[in-house]
């Protein structure tokens, strides 16, 4: 190879103050375009909402402490089960014992599958009592990570309420 070969091309006039001027400009243009696209991806696709009236929730903070004591006062055994059935749905089961380890039987429970990235996928369904104390319902959900949430109530009245990590393979 000859030197010829490996040079640059040369620039053909002065390099002017408006070149560089407009070099600049089409380099920033770039920045940002890309930076107001990013901004509207990151804007409409999650609205950082956790909970649709934070407000609300506040001011009645002091009504979910007592709630909480209450259902610790009931000194319920409550556990939960997710297994995939042949659909492929995730299938919710819930057991309810009281103090004495006896079956609660005649909770209006309600489960929701909530996902922490995106409230678009949530779920929420009503768990049927298959026998006394055992409730069960079916959602669709995909693999990862779910907040579930169980809510149990007994002539209108909240009695349970609980909100557990997840994860789904």
């Amino acid at each position: 190879m000859s030197k010829r070969d490996l040079s640059f091309p040369e620039i053909r006039g002065p390099l002017t103050g408006w070149m560089v001027f407009a070099m600049t400009l089409a380099a920033f243009g770039v920045v940002f375009a890309v930076n107001g696209l990013m901004a509207y991806y990151a804007v409409s696709t999650f609205t950082g909402l956790a909970d649709p009236s934070p407000y609300e929730h506040g001011l009645a903070y002091e009504k979910d402490i007592l709630a909480a004591k209450a259902q610790d006062a009931l000194g319920w055994d409550v556990s939960a089960h997710l297994t995939r059935d042949a659909s492929g749905k995730e299938a919710i089961e819930a057991r309810f014992k009281d103090r004495g380890g006896a079956p609660v039987p005649g909770l209006a429970v309600s489960a929701g599958f909530d996902s922490p990235a995106d409230i678009k996928l949530d779920a929420d369904l009503t768990l049927k009592e298959i026998e006394p104390g055992v409730y069960l319902g079916l959602v669709a959900a995909r693999p990862g990570q779910w907040d579930l949430l169980i809510d149990a109530r007994r002539d209108g009245e909240r009695v349970f309420k609980s909100n557990n990590r997840v994860e789904i393979r």
